[in-house]
């Protein structure tokens, strides 16, 4: 009979049911359980199950170039990190507000890692996250709209609750990159949030948007009210390497 039931499990995939009765058969747990203690034990199993489940695909359809979190986080008094602030972002109110987060300073600084452990953050919350290369979305909406998707990257960008936009403004806005940048902030504007990293200071965007009509527009809508953090100090990609170059010496 309990063969029967593990298999109906399987074959409805309650996961984390098979896993925890067959667990509960296999070391004799099963027999000492009352029957509410045994139905709790597996509605928790499976409903932990799901949970977890959910959170991988939210950080697979996100694609971070890597794995960050919070915790993580370098708050070292010369980057100019106010701990309390990030904690407070950490809990994703900011999306729930559909606010934004500007965070500038030189490269290697961590500005990418910090953008990404907020996100991991924030898909573990449960919010729909999206990441990319500035660069690197522009030149595939270009490609897009030669091949007849662009409709439906831009619909996909849309849908995320949190966009993070990493090495923004490192290279010029060409006119189809301004309006494919102008239809996504305006789409989003309101309605959700954006995390954006930059080499160069909110002033100097202007010029590399391009048009200044245009440029206004969109900046317009992405920094008003918007969160901000300039991060200051060394390299943190020097010191690791310098760090490992002392270990192997």
């Amino acid at each position: 009979m309990n063969t029967n039931t593990l298999e109906k499990l399987r074959k409805l995939k309650f996961h984390g049911m098979y896993h925890a009765f067959k667990s509960s058969l296999e070391s004799g747990r099963y027999d000492s359980l009352t029957a509410d203690e045994l139905l709790a034990q597996l509605v928790d199993a499976e409903w932990d199950d799901r949970h977890n489940r959910r959170i991988a695909r939210q950080i697979f359809y996100a694609k971070f170039r890597y794995k960050a979190a919070v915790e993580d986080i370098n708050y070292e008094v010369s980057r100019n990190v106010d701990k309390n602030f990030i904690l407070r972002l950490a809990d994703c109110s900011f999306i729930e507000r559909n606010e934004n987060l500007l965070i500038t300073g030189s490269t290697g600084i961590g500005k990418s890692y910090m953008a990404t452990a907020l996100g991991y953050q924030a898909c573990i919350m449960g919010y729909r996250v999206f990441y990319a290369s500035t660069p690197k979305l522009f030149a595939k909406l270009k490609m897009a709209k030669a091949d007849g998707t662009y409709i439906k990257e831009i619909a996909r960008i849309e849908k995320q609750q949190l966009l993070i936009l990493d090495d923004f403004a490192i290279q010029p806005f060409d006119a189809p990159s301004r309006a494919a940048l102008m239809e996504i902030i305006e789409d989003r504007h309101g309605k959700t949030s954006l995390i954006i990293t930059s080499q160069l200071p909110v002033s100097a965007w202007y010029e590399v948007i391009g048009d200044k009509t245009i440029a206004d527009a969109i900046l317009d809508r992405i920094v008003h009210d918007a969160h901000r953090m300039e991060l200051n100090g060394e390299s943190m990609r020097k010191k690791r390497a310098s760090t490992t170059e002392k270990k192997t010496q």
